[in-house]
């Protein structure tokens, strides 16, 4: 049990709402005063999803000289019904011989880290400083209680947790709710595709393994943590940008990137800040700079590659490749070309 535990209690503040981070920047968000009226506790979905076979975006060219690299912009979410097939990733695959797994971040126990651990485990999603309603500004916890009647009825226990991991259920059942999935057909796609046909795997990711499971499983449960935030930004986009969420999710099907550049990751950003908050990061600093960490080590990755093959395979979250501080303008600040799809 804590073998998984104690790493998801970590990578779910690392891996945020998903559904939070596909929001428009310049959409107008509604800040009201209380609580919604109760017709209006579940967002109106109108969008209509795409189904059937949908190849995503094109492929980014890296380059320098004659070597070259085909990066695949990953998505999440993504239509439940849709089935991915891309031609150009598989002759780019095809044509490879080396495939870099995404820039990712683990955490590890160890065995007997886990087995002495184990007994703290319950109640490790608790806040120890009482119910939601004890932590959340009254409007927020006026404007969450529509939400959490509509996605988790008449389940009391969700009040007991900690925002940030409320946040991550609520991207769950919202997940589910509005067609969605989390996009894993693409990479289990890619996965065969790799071994069809036989291509050298390079894996860039950094593992932290935790230092004293029992003692950090101890103390997480009793220290505070800043996460209202993260709960918060969740709460906002999910009231007015449901809908969108579903357009960004079609527009990544189809290609269309110029909707996708319309990010922001404000979520993403309140709930990382609520795991450099934990007392996890705070009694193991090399928590605090795991993103980076993990895209220094991808981008040494992705060098080596293009010096040693003609053409390698990679690839990244979309929003790696059009964060001006992601991997792919790294590799663009040291001289590499760096081409959009066409």
């Amino acid at each position: 049990m804590f073998a998984r535990a104690l790493p998801v209690l970590t990578l779910c503040l690392l891996s945020l709402p998903v559904w939070a981070q596909s929001t428009d920047a310049t959409a107008p968000v509604a800040a009201p005063a209380g609580a919604p009226a109760p017709d209006e506790a579940a967002p109106v979905v109108q969008t209509v999803l795409v189904s059937g076979a949908r190849p995503g975006p094109g492929l980014w060219k890296v380059s320098k000289g004659e070597h070259v690299m085909w990066v695949f912009g990953t998505y999440s979410p993504l239509p439940a019904k849709m089935e991915w097939r891309s031609r150009a990733v598989e002759k780019a695959i095809a044509a490879s011989q080396e495939y870099i797994k995404p820039p990712l971040a683990k955490v590890g126990v160890g065995w007997m880290g886990g087995i002495a651990a184990l007994p703290f485990m319950v109640g490790i999603k608790n806040n120890p400083n009482g119910e939601l309603k004890d932590v959340l500004p009254p409007d927020v916890y006026a404007r969450w209680q529509p939400l959490k009647q509509t996605y988790f009825g008449d389940d009391t226990s969700i009040e007991r947790q900690r925002p940030a991991f409320v946040a991550a259920e609520l991207a769950s059942r919202v997940f589910k709710k509005a067609g969605l999935t989390p996009g894993d057909e693409v990479d289990k796609t890619i996965g065969k595709l790799v071994d069809k046909y036989k291509l050298k795997v390079t894996d860039p990711t950094v593992t932290v393994q935790i230092k004293e499971p029992g003692k950090a499983a101890r103390d997480f449960k009793k220290s505070a943590m800043d996460d209202v935030p993260c709960l918060a930004k969740s709460i906002e986009r999910l009231e007015g940008d449901l809908n969108l969420m579903r357009e960004r999710a079609n527009a990544w099907a189809v290609g269309e990137l110029g909707e996708i550049r319309k990010l922001n990751y404000e979520a993403r950003e309140a709930c990382t800040q609520a795991l450099t908050s934990s007392s996890l990061a705070k009694n193991q600093p090399e928590l605090q700079t795991l993103r980076e960490r993990a895209q220094a080590s991808w981008v040494v990755a992705a060098e080596k590659a293009l010096a040693a093959n003609g053409s390698t395979f990679a690839m990244v979250h979309i929003r790696e490749i059009l964060d001006p501080k992601g991997v792919i303008a790294t590799l663009q600040s040291k001289g590499y070309t760096v081409e959009p799809p066409k």
